[in-house]
């Protein structure tokens, strides 16, 4: 009698609580009544304001996001079990949970159809949001031209009775994610705070001569954002050309040896007489083999006209090749990614004038080019330094006796000529 009983708990606030340790609970309650007193509302909500600016959100995908974390109630007030369920559900969900909550999130119309219109929408504000600069600018590009290059590995096939356009299913939308990882880890990491470094935000320095035109440069900012979407954070921190054929000549023998001198990571480039754009990233060092070698990390990509990453499917190991020097027609010269010999996914012939590109089940990935046939106009080579390597760079000989000795002990090496007394 008397007794009054507690609102009943809310049940996907109780599922969400549970994915959090009590200090991840305390932590989030902290959280909310430091941004609730910002939004001024006596500690019951958040305003989308103060969300927006905390979290580094602007425009329609940051109205989208509080729309969708205030479960589309259309009060404009963010409660404490909101945030818990967005965070549980964002964050501590399963990835198929993850990835809808993302596909909603992209239909920044919210009107229940993903079209182009919205990714355009999106792909701009993420473009604006991690470059930030004008597109006249060194080592950017024009936005809807960036726009359109990412959009055409899309795919719509879901058809709309209201209008003529289709839009993109939840599969279109996975199949695009798993093409594109740098729009999935940015998407799906938008309640970190961006001070924190937020996963898909990073974008590499790319060190280079002073005397290097950038205009030069096949390598721009967005595509370095595409291609470290399938990276590590440690891999996002410095990039180091180490070749370009404009500079160096389109010889194999000077590529050789400029990258010998520089173990670790690569990022491969090659634009064709065709105009189209594309390359490997080879996770192991350029080193002299009869057979193919390297690891699951290695993978292939597209940029121009459409950007793509294909990674290894686990159906074989033939991940990288590269054969110097060696006189059976059986082990090709020249280095290449995925395939198989004489029918690679990627390979260029030691002239470094011609080359193939096939579809292989090493990455489940097309023809890179308009053609099987390539022939090379430009190509880059890429250091990528790890973080923690910057220190040893630094300490490393430069210059020295020694270190000339080791430089051309690699080159014999590589050619296979290297005194065997040793």
């Amino acid at each position: 009698m008397g007794n009054t009983q507690s609102p009943p708990v809310n049940p996907r606030f109780a599922s969400a609580s549970r994915a959090f340790t009590q200090k991840e609970i305390g932590d989030l309650r902290a959280l909310f009544v430091s941004m609730a007193a910002q939004s001024q509302s006596n500690g019951r909500y958040i305003s989308p304001s103060v969300f927006q600016a905390y979290f580094g959100l602007r425009g329609a995908l940051g109205e989208r996001l509080f729309d969708l974390v205030t479960q589309q109630r259309k009060d404009h007030k963010l409660t404490f079990e909101d945030l818990v369920i967005a965070k549980g559900t964002y964050e501590k969900g399963t990835n198929d949970e993850i990835e809808e909550f993302v596909y909603q999130l992209s239909d920044v119309t919210g009107d229940g159809a993903l079209g182009r219109s919205d990714m355009e929408s999106v792909l701009v504000m993420i473009f604006d949001d991690i470059f930030n600069v004008k597109s006249s600018e060194p080592g950017s590009s024009s936005r809807g031209d960036m726009v359109d290059i990412f959009l055409n590995a899309a795919t719509f096939s879901r058809g709309d009775e209201r209008c003529n356009d289709k839009s993109m299913s939840f599969e279109d939308f996975r199949k695009w994610c798993t093409l594109i990882p740098s729009l999935r880890k940015f998407l799906g990491s938008l309640l970190i705070p961006p001070d924190s470094g937020r996963p898909g935000s990073q974008v590499p320095k790319l060190l280079h001569l002073g005397n290097i035109d950038s205009s030069m440069l096949l390598l721009r900012k967005e595509y370095t954002w595409h291609i470290g979407g399938a990276l590590s954070q440690q891999e996002l921190v410095e990039w180091k050309l180490l070749y370009h054929s404009t500079l160096n000549g389109l010889s194999f023998n000077t590529f050789l040896g400029s990258i010998t001198n520089d173990n670790g990571p690569t990022v491969l480039i090659i634009k064709d007489n065709e105009g189209y754009m594309y390359g490997g990233y080879a996770s192991q060092p350029w080193e002299r083999h009869s057979d193919f070698y390297g690891d699951m990390k290695s993978f292939l990509f597209q940029l121009h006209p459409k950007a793509s990453i294909f990674r290894p499917t686990g159906a074989n190991n033939n991940l990288q090749w590269c054969a110097v020097s060696f006189s059976s027609e059986a082990i090709p010269n020249g280095i290449g990614f995925g395939g198989r010999v004489n029918h690679f996914g990627l390979f260029l012939s030691a002239g470094f004038d011609q080359g193939h590109t096939f579809s292989c089940t090493t990455f489940n990935s097309p023809c890179l080019s308009k053609n099987s046939k390539i022939c090379p106009e430009v190509i880059e080579c890429w250091r990528v330094v790890r973080k923690g390597k910057q220190e040893e760079r630094q300490d490393a000989l430069k210059g020295t006796v020694l270190e000339r000795f080791k430089e051309d002990r690699n080159m014999l090496n590589m050619v296979g000529i290297a005194n065997a007394s040793e």
